[in-house]
């Protein structure tokens, strides 16, 4: 017996086609940038550690926010890649 709301029709071979709306490539780009700047801290100052280390570096916000949009046309260039 067919479970209620379930169509009966389909073959097991079917896959359903994806719920929700499609992701443009730049949305593609921007989570693998988010991604890539999270998990490696790209963009932003190095933190002090203990023993010595050379000079400090700092940077302004405006340095690293444009660390931050190179990469994010780097990850566009690898998505828009054709292959």
């Amino acid at each position: 017996m067919a479970e209620p709301g379930q169509p009966t029709n389909a073959s097991p071979d079917e896959t359903p086609a994806p719920a929700g709306p499609t992701r443009s490539k730049d949305d593609v780009a921007l989570e693998l940038m988010k991604f890539i700047a999270v998990a490696t801290g790209y963009g932003k100052p190095p933190l002090g550690g203990a023993g010595f280390s050379a000079k400090p570096v700092s940077r302004t916000p405006e340095e690293q926010a444009e660390s931050l949009l190179e990469l994010f046309e780097r990850c566009r260039s690898v998505v828009y890649k054709d292959k």
